[in-house]
């Protein structure tokens, strides 16, 4: 697993390439640990390159996810690919993070406040 991490103004994008699993999610968890400390920012997920998420990774996902809820805002994804997008369809993640197609929506949906679930 790759990750990349950029800022724009107020918000985060991670940019994962490779698989997000049992072996990589803790790499993913401390760098996110890191980045949403305060001020917190919005976060996008660039998921262009991510070609596989494990239950390991939708955990750090959901964490990310409490905080920002917490925050008043959400963890917005672009970028997924149909498999990945099915994991978290039948999950219940697409439920709460707002995955929408390109960067430019992701950073608009990470400023916005939650959806209720």
């Amino acid at each position: 697993m790759e990750l990349h991490f950029d800022r724009i103004e107020d918000c985060v994008i991670v940019r994962l390439r490779g698989r997000l699993d049992r072996w990589t999610s803790g790499d993913l968890e401390t760098r996110l640990s890191g980045e949403l400390a305060p001020p917190l920012p919005a976060v996008a997920l660039d998921c262009t390159r991510l070609e596989y998420v494990s239950s390991a990774g939708l955990r750090v996902l959901l964490g990310a996810a409490k905080v920002q809820r917490a925050a008043g805002r959400t963890v917005a994804l672009f970028g997924v690919q149909p498999m990945v997008r099915e994991v978290f369809d039948m999950s219940g993640f697409s439920d709460f993070l707002a995955i929408v197609l390109d960067e430019t929506a992701a950073l608009t949906a990470a400023r916005s406040k939650p959806r209720s679930v």
